[in-house]
């Protein structure tokens, strides 16, 4: 990805562009970027939704289609097509534009809902997940392109803000609204129901798109396709094989390594694993936070639970809190007011997740008071909102306007690798001890590799600064 190569400062700018911060008038929701701007909300919260909602509906949904043991498939199916997905639309959009891309990922997102919802077997089942992984791999990179082309550089910040924003309440209605219509009605519902979703995210920004400036289109990049479903056969591969508790599970984490190792570092901008200073280390830097942060928070409420004794409830809204920092951090970051730099704004976001997973290194002692871990989980995310909103902008402030595409499909590999890889590796800590040790070795132990690679972002931050002058050009 010559991107990498090529420092922001480079990149031709308007003076519109070259404004760090925007003005008290100068919105998001002003026309002419008021639709689109709804437009793109509209459609995270319904990727978002339906994220959140299927962990609800898929036991039952497995078992009245009597495939339990195929339980794992529906996840990794998902994961393994939104991978290949944001590789292939990454590259579509650098060639075609994003036009093409939005509407095939919308569709294949809404068709993946019809099939899942409709399935009478567990195989239709499964590649519905797979079709909604497709669809919705591709449009998260989409977005990515159109923010960066429909937007100037001073307005993208806000606009990262609302889309975080727009995971906040699916996270907290979205479980209890897919469970409520599973119980009373049918879990088909809970796909079925969001198919007409789809039109209004197509009608608000399919119009905005043809006015877009036209950037010079890169080659086709030799291949990709192959690396590209290497890679994801490997994430999914490792999903699955953290789903399981069987001895064969090793050998798929063996063979999803490998897949990884030979295909990934391809995928990624040149020097994103060694962390070269630029956009590599912004790609590094959204593994390492996703890694620690998802890995940490995924034996929250089981070790709340099932250790400190709270409720499943009290559990679930200490994880809701987390997220009402999320929001606050994004939108700290959006301010117009704002002076610090991006790069001191991902340093900071890395500091405070790494004091909030330092916390549970205590609050795994019974004596500790339990509230506090609502305070730490709120803390840890408000510097992933800081942070991860700020990485955001980085990707397409270090990349040239034709390579956003390809830039943004390597920040969500990146993303999905630290997530499934530090969940996964907490799985086997878990499977490994807790028969053995005390709950406080278990869980202190899981939480002390996530401390120590959120450490690591710490010291692996200051890589994200190239120059004086490009980090004040990126706000």
């Amino acid at each position: 990805m010559s991107a990498s190569r090529t420092p922001a400062a480079a990149v031709p700018q308007t003076p519109e562009d070259q404004t760090t911060s925007a003005g008290p008038k100068d919105s998001i929701l002003r026309p002419p970027y008021r639709a689109l701007t709804i437009g793109i909300v509209a459609l995270v919260l319904l990727v978002a939704f339906e994220g959140m909602a299927v962990g609800t509906a898929m036991p039952v949904a497995v078992k009245d289609l009597n495939g339990l043991a195929f339980y794992a498939w529906g996840f990794s199916g998902f994961m393994t097509a939104s991978m290949f997905a944001t590789v292939i639309s990454g590259e579509l959009c650098d060639r075609l534009g994003p036009r093409i891309p939005f509407i095939v990922g919308t569709i294949l997102f809404g068709a993946g809902l019809l099939v899942a919802g409709g399935a009478p077997t567990m195989a239709l089942f499964v590649l519905g997940r797979m079709i909604q992984g497709l669809g919705g791999g591709a449009v998260v990179v989409t977005l990515y392109v159109i923010v960066g082309r429909a937007f100037p550089a001073r307005l993208r910040p806000r606009v990262f803000a609302a889309i975080s924003s727009a995971w906040v309440l699916p996270s907290l209605i979205g479980p209890v609204i897919a469970g409520t219509v599973t119980e009373h009605f049918t879990w088909r519902l809970v796909f079925l129901g969001l198919v007409p979703l789809t039109l209004l995210p197509l009608a608000l920004v399919i119009p905005r798109l043809s006015g877009l400036p036209t950037v010079e289109p890169t080659a086709a990049r030799t291949g990709r396709k192959r690396r590209a479903l290497g890679a994801a056969v490997g994430i999914g591969l490792l999903q699955y094989a953290g789903q399981e508790r069987a001895w064969w599970s090793l050998l798929l984490v063996v063979v999803g390594v490998a897949a990884l190792a030979l295909s990934l570092p391809r995928l990624l901008p040149p020097g994103t694993l060694r962390f070269a200073r630029g956009l590599p280390a912004v790609v590094g830097m959204r593994g390492i936070f996703a890694g620690a942060f998802f890995g940490w928070q995924s034996f929250v409420p089981l070790m709340l639970v099932e250790h400190r004794g709270l409720s499943t409830t009290i559990a679930g809204l200490t994880l809701s809190l987390g997220s009402f920092g999320w929001t606050a951090g994004s939108w700290w970051q959006s301010r117009s007011s704002l002076r610090a730099s991006r790069p001191s704004l991902v340093r900071a976001g890395a500091v405070f997740v790494t004091c909030a997973i330092g916390v549970w290194m205590f609050i795994v002692l019974p004596f500790v008071p339990a509230w506090l871990a609502v305070l730490s989980c709120m803390l840890g995310g408000l510097g992933m909102g800081l942070a991860t909103a700020s990485l955001s902008v980085l990707v397409l402030g270090y990349s040239r306007p034709e390579e956003h595409g390809a830039a943004g499909a390597a920040a969500q590999m990146a993303d999905s690798f630290g997530n499934v890889a530090l969940v996964g590796l907490g799985g086997v800590i878990f499977a490994t001890l807790h028969a053995h040790a005390t709950p406080a070795v278990v869980f202190g132990s899981i939480y002390a590799v996530m401390l120590a690679v959120a450490a690591a972002g710490i010291v692996l931050s200051r890589q994200v600064r190239t120059d004086t002058n490009t980090a004040r050009h990126n706000g």
